[in-house]
């Protein structure tokens, strides 16, 4: 089974109030970014990985690489205007024979268990994608949002990445024009017509949007 992964790294880092994207932001010695790349790699030294940043982050990330011995397979792919923009550029480059993860560049916590999980289950079903139960209480708003309701948490599943789909599958669903309702990758192949499997996440599978998940997750990191 051939697999690739389209590491998508194109957030600016504003949540942190700082000038360098999160992406690159050192975590335990080394940019987050790069235990990100590692993470596959480490699980199967096969993997074709590419990396979707802006343009403008070219030079940093070659900085980077440099000066922290980076030297882990990967493309370099130019980001677009949109994440939507950015994983259509990284799919260009990936062959539609493998099978194929999409997943955010600030999800260094991906462990090998799951990786493997929803490659497998990938390769049975077309469409994969790793979620956890909802721990918070619940409630929906109505239109104007000046009311809600209570909901059952059980019916609700928090989504992860990477979502992993053949490959054939995710090319041809990106060839779709763009809509509103493409919050994820599994939201488009599902316009498209794939029903998509739900795989069990993982709780330290946490996406690094703030300066306090930077911590949570050198924590967590130091406990491996």
């Amino acid at each position: 089974m051939k697999k690739s992964v389209v590491i998508v790294a194109g957030g600016k880092g504003i949540r942190f109030g700082g000038d360098m994207p999160k992406q690159f932001l050192p975590m335990n010695n080394k940019p987050v970014l790069m235990h990100t790349i590692d993470a596959f790699h480490n699980c199967d030294n096969s993997f074709d990985i590419v990396v979707v940043i802006p343009e403008n982050h070219f030079h940093l990330w070659e900085d980077l690489c440099k000066s922290y011995s980076f030297t882990t397979p990967h493309k370099l792919v130019r980001g677009g205007a949109s994440r939507w923009e950015s994983v259509k550029n990284g799919l260009s480059v990936v062959d539609e024979n493998s099978i194929v993860g999409v997943h955010d560049g600030v999800r260094p916590l991906i462990s090998a268990n799951l990786i493997n999980a929803l490659y497998t289950n990938a390769a049975s079903y077309g469409a994969v994608i790793p979620a956890v139960k909802v721990t918070d209480s619940l409630r929906l708003l109505n239109d104007n949002k000046d009311k809600s309701v209570a909901v059952d948490r059980e019916l609700y599943r928090a989504v992860q990445t990477p979502q992993v789909f053949k490959g054939n599958i995710i090319k041809e669903a990106y060839n779709m024009p763009f809509e509103e309702v493409f919050t994820d990758d599994a939201s488009v192949v599902e316009r498209y017509g794939v029903e998509i499997k739900i795989v069990e996440g993982e709780d330290t599978n946490i996406k690094i949007t703030s300066a306090k998940d930077l911590i949570i997750a050198e924590l967590l990191k130091n406990r491996v």
